[in-house]
């Protein structure tokens, strides 16, 4: 990985620590030295107020400090309050001390044995003799705070020279500062060492540490890398209740929401293509629809108006020749009134608007009907009907429907009788459905033609058809009767003829 989060953390690391030891560097070069001195010069202060205090409790007392201090050194054991404080400036703040009677010009106390240099460099300050690299860092009403080099030694001192409020103890007080300035280098190469491995540690930890947090952040990576490509399956398995841990439940979350909807989308596109594909069946129907009908009234339409034209131009003349073209002009309308009927009753049970009204009736009587009302076209197709019923077979469906079910087969059983010219209905119960087969002789309708006997204006034998006057609707209006009722319908060759069938709901 070009920046990976574990070297990016590192470096981030690295530079913060490294600004941090800069820092402080620059802290301890430009600011530790101010601090240290303003430290001292609180020390010097404090120790003028201290050592003041005892000087006036003495003064008032109607003693001299002097009786404070029974030896000229300080090496002997002596607990007065005065010796205390000279040690306690000694050896905590590292501060030289000396202190002197005006009236006498004789030390007092000194923590020094370069006296005679002391008592010069006061008196000095106080006639207003001073080194020129002075430099003056606090002035008050008894004495004064100053910056002083020591051309001796080639350093610099902090001093503190006046009276104390007697107005007769003189004392100088001198704190070097060269020490500050060592431990100031020092503190920097000891904290550049230390800062190095501090540096060099901490990174080495830094990188192998935030493999823990890298870790489930890279597979948080690798699981949307897989949802790019639309694999949903991968999910997050971290436990962890931070950040990462909502992240990673987010991700889940959103993983299993873009599955379930990117399902959905399918489902509708499929949908949408399945409708889509419904709309150009339809669109194609549609225009197979109105060109079968342009064809289908294409001949009676001709037929009509050459006949009603040969009316019109007298060729007609005997009453007998007007008969027979007011007869055809009559045949030819009822045709395409029958198609027209038809083609509405058709159109209204594929479109659902007409309603199935179920019944309970005999279906034995029904067949018994349809070929009492086709006597006369059985009489004159010479048809042999052979039809046994013994007892009444109650169904429920639509009585009207049915009929006209039974009156297609029958008719078309009629239209295609041939041989034998034997027609053969049987009811075949079986449990709770009856099952009507009309039967008849003739010739067999090809195998490939089968399935289509049922598709508006197809027409296995289209002479044969025109003949009789069919129009290829009433078997669509038998499938179409029969789909309403959600029941099946069929057909099928048999030996010397053909056999159409329908089954209802039989009521013992």
């Amino acid at each position: 990985m070009k920046q990976s989060i574990r070297v990016r953390f590192t470096m981030i690391f690295i530079g913060l620590i490294a600004a941090i030891l800069v820092g402080i560097w620059c802290v301890n070069t430009w600011m530790l030295e101010g601090f240290y001195i303003n430290q001292k010069v609180d020390a010097l202060q404090l120790g003028y107020a201290e050592m003041d205090e005892l000087v006036m409790e003495k003064w008032e007392a109607g003693e001299s400090i002097n009786d404070e201090f029974d030896t000229d050194s300080l090496g002997e054991e002596v607990q007065t309050p005065a010796i205390e404080l000279l040690r306690k400036l000694s050896d905590q703040y590292n501060i030289t001390i000396l202190i002197i009677d005006s009236f006498s010009n004789t030390p007092i106390v000194a923590s020094t044995r370069d006296v005679k240099f002391m008592m010069d460099r006061v008196f000095q300050y106080m006639i207003g003799r001073n080194n020129p690299k002075t430099e003056l860092i606090l002035e008050q009403e008894n004495y004064t705070i100053q910056k002083t080099f020591d051309v001796r030694s080639q350093s610099f001192y902090l001093e503190s020279w006046g009276y104390y409020s007697d107005n007769r103890t003189i004392f100088i007080m001198s704190i070097p500062l060269a020490s500050i300035r060592e431990s100031v280098q020092l503190s920097n190469r000891f904290l550049a060492y230390a800062g190095i491995a501090a540096l060099i540690l901490g990174s080495i930890v830094v990188y192998f540490t935030t493999q823990k947090v890298t870790s489930p952040i890279l597979q948080l990576a690798g699981i949307s890398e897989r949802m790019t490509h639309l694999d949903f399956e991968a999910k997050y398995q971290g436990n962890a209740q931070d950040e990462i841990g909502v992240l990673g439940t987010s991700v889940n979350t959103l993983s299993d929401k873009l599955k379930e909807t990117i399902g959905e989308l399918k489902s509708a596109n499929n949908q949408l293509l399945k409708d889509i594909e419904e709309k150009k069946q339809i669109d194609e129907m549609r225009q197979e629809f109105i060109g079968n009908v342009s064809h289908e009234l294409k001949t009676p339409i001709a037929l009509i108006q050459g006949y009603a034209e040969g009316l019109t131009e007298g060729m007609a003349e005997d009453k007998e020749s007007r008969d027979y073209y007011c007869e055809v002009i009559m045949d030819e309308a009822n045709k395409m009134n029958t198609m027209v009927r038809q083609l509405l009753t058709l159109n209204a049970l594929e479109s659902g608007n007409d309603t199935v009204t179920m019944e309970r009736f005999d279906l034995v009587e029904l067949i018994k009907g349809v070929l009492g009302a086709a006597k006369i076209l059985i009489e004159q197709k010479q048809a042999n009907i052979v039809f046994h019923a013994d007892h009444p077979v109650y169904v429920w469906a639509d009585e009207f429907k049915i009929e006209e079910v039974v009156t297609n087969y029958v008719s078309n059983a009629l239209n295609h009788l041939d041989g034998e010219r034997m027609i053969h209905i049987i009811i075949e119960e079986a449990g709770e459905t009856a099952k009507v087969v009309v039967r008849n002789t003739g010739m067999a309708i090809p195998e490939e033609a089968l399935p289509n006997v049922w598709t508006k204006f197809y027409k296995v034998d289209k002479a044969r058809t025109r003949a009789y006057g069919g129009s290829g609707i009433g078997l669509s209006i038998v499938k179409a009767i029969m789909d309403s009722h959600h029941k099946e319908c069929g057909v099928q060759n048999v030996k010397d003829g053909v056999e159409f069938w329908f089954t209802v709901d039989s009521q013992s």
